[in-house]
């Protein structure tokens, strides 16, 4: 497997925006989160959400369409690159997720930036002292945050089989330690 400093280079390669690398962060974080959960490797699953969106900044109105050859050049194994696939099922892809971990970056994708949305808008912009019942609360508005596919989201939960707001939890105390680095910190000490 490649190590974390392996796939930041192959990310940095292709990229080059600060919300997308924090997103990326955002993403292996929730993926390192979950793999523990089901007793899987952190590590190889943290990558996947690294590297997940590797083709956006090239390839935006592409998306999906360019990362198995970026991926498969740079040594990622055929699990890997399916994963990545997966988590545009339905929307760029018709790659289903299957396995848990492609189910958990389907659900964590979105909601990550979900939660990002969320978080900066509370007076301290910090995701260290929200809740999941206030996500929920904006999850029902549909003007927020508006780009942000809910019904991914809710299908993601069902795809793992967790209520929506275990899974929104779940990913909250994910991005928790990583608060200062996704830019999420905020005034909270």
């Amino acid at each position: 497997m490649r190590t974390r400093d392996e796939a930041l280079a192959l990310w940095r390669a292709h990229n080059d925006d600060d919300y997308l690398y924090r997103h990326a962060l955002s993403v292996e974080a929730a993926m390192r989160h979950f793999a523990a959960r089901f007793g899987e490797d952190p590590d190889y699953w943290g990558i996947v959400g690294l590297l997940h969106d590797v083709d956006f900044q090239e390839h935006p109105e592409e998306h999906l369409a360019h990362s198995r050859g970026i991926l498969a050049e740079a040594g990622y194994d055929e699990k890997f690159i399916r994963a990545v696939e997966s988590h545009g099922f339905g929307i760029v892809t018709e790659v289903e997720p299957v396995h848990p971990m492609e189910k958990a970056l389907y659900a964590v994708d979105e909601l990550t930036g979900f939660i990002y949305a969320c978080a900066i808008m509370r007076p301290s912009r910090s995701v260290l002292d929200i809740e999941a019942k206030s996500v929920l609360k904006k999850f029902k508005t549909p003007a927020f945050a508006a780009k942000i596919r809910r019904d991914v989201i809710e299908r993601g939960a069902g795809m793992l089989g967790m209520p929506l707001d275990e899974l929104v939890t779940e990913t909250i105390l994910s991005l928790r330690p990583v608060a200062d680095e996704i830019g999420l910190k905020g005034t909270v000490a």
